[in-house]
């Protein structure tokens, strides 16, 4: 039976790492064309699967032992604190928010000053869509990882990955551009919130914390954690732009 909750937490996370490697893969294919642009993300997509299997699939029968539980708390927690930290300095107005279309952007112009394209096969192209594929891969594979063997619902997390994945494709098919409509920035909220809810959970599962409401305990503290990043962001949104008037105001 799946665990919907992990299901989701592992689509939302790999979905945001997947739109980010679809822009790096586009911007590949229309400057150094199509052909090495996709044949080094395929490679990227491979390797990674041979990862999963290679790393996932053994950890999977210690998933009781108490230190991998609480390695996997560490990890999921410090990851989860990282991306909830730029999401909150983003609504805070302390960080520029990401643009996939000025990220697209950035991409053609390096790959137009990469030098001449060859035809057939450009290494330099493929090159960039491979590294750029995995690196962003790689953390879509580190969440489904650490929430599949955190809930012991590996199915569920593969699944989740695997449907980010062929959304994402389909939308990159389909449209050809950035899917710069995507909320990203709500959604890398979203994803740290969890990270940091189920990371917290699971380190104190370790050390047989006993949590009231068991495992709906995740969602009173992903709905806490949520409230307190909001209200920091907000807060610190309206004190800059207090400030913003004093200085204005003092000029």
């Amino acid at each position: 039976m799946f665990n919907w909750y992990v299901m989701g937490t592992s689509f939302v996370g790999a979905f945001v790492e997947f739109v980010e490697a679809l822009t790096i893969i586009l911007a590949v294919g229309t400057i150094r064309g199509w052909r090495s642009s996709l044949l080094g993300a395929l490679t990227a997509v491979l390797i990674l699967a041979a990862l999963t299997g290679v790393v996932g699939a053994p950890l999977v029968g210690v998933i009781h032992l108490f230190w991998v539980q609480l390695a996997i708390g560490l990890v999921m927690l410090l990851f989860g604190i990282r991306w909830l930290r730029k999401a909150v300095l983003r609504y805070a107005g302390l960080k520029a928010m990401h643009d996939e279309e000025e990220s697209y952007r950035k991409t053609v112009d390096r790959q137009r000053r990469a030098g001449q394209v060859r035809a057939g096969f450009d290494h330099a192209g493929f090159t960039t869509a491979l590294s750029g594929t995995f690196l962003e891969g790689l953390e879509a594979v580190f969440i489904v990882i650490t929430f599949g063997l955190a809930a012991g619902a590996m199915p569920s997390a593969v699944a989740g990955g695997l449907g980010a994945l062929v959304v994402v494709t389909a939308g990159g098919l389909a449209l050809r551009k950035p899917l710069a409509k995507v909320p990203e920035n709500l959604m890398k909220f979203v994803v740290g919130v969890m990270l940091t809810s189920f990371g917290a959970f699971w380190i104190g599962e370790s050390f047989h914390v006993a949590w009231p409401g068991a495992d709906l305990t995740i969602f009173y503290l992903a709905g806490t954690l949520a409230l307190f990043a909001w209200t920091v962001a907000a807060w610190c949104r309206g004190r800059l732009r207090k400030d913003a008037r004093s200085t204005g105001e003092v000029a």
